[in-house]
């Protein structure tokens, strides 16, 4: 059985001048969450797709991370992870993602480095948000 996974985004108006609202309403997380072009390439409070997908890719990997440190029989006593989503505005056709740098640290009991560095690996090339992407995505892992 395939899960869904719902958001909406409503949009008024022209790319320069319009605004819209994105909602998460399976959640309830946000609704009408202001977005704009000023959200997006500007300063104005609000959000942004890339914004949200960098927050996905985040929580994604962490995830991903503990699912195969358990599969390896570590459990991790925190993991941290940033995602620095790349995106250059003036492409040809438009606006593109062009990387997302996965930024690492985590404290895991009785794990060497080197078995670290696999894993972190592992879990990049598997969480769901990686294999969604089809830009590189890469990663610093630090072992604390």
């Amino acid at each position: 059985m395939a899960l869904k996974r719902i958001a909406t985004a409503h949009w008024e108006g022209d790319i320069q001048t319009g605004k819209g609202g994105m909602s998460t309403p399976q959640s309830g997380l946000f609704a009408d969450q202001n977005y704009s072009f000023k959200t997006r390439f500007g300063d104005e409070k609000g959000t942004n797709p890339e914004e949200l997908l960098a927050a996905a890719h985040a929580g994604c990997f962490s995830m991903a991370l503990s699912a195969v440190l358990g599969r390896a029989g570590f459990t991790p006593a925190k993991i941290d992870t940033r995602a620095e989503l790349s995106m250059d505005p003036g492409m040809d056709p438009g606006p593109t993602v062009t990387g997302v740098h996965l930024i690492l640290s985590a404290s895991i009991p009785d794990i060497t480095a080197e078995q670290f560095a696999e894993i972190a690996n592992a879990a990049k090339a598997g969480c769901v948000i990686s294999r969604a992407l089809a830009v590189p995505v890469t990663l610093d892992a630090t072992l604390v």
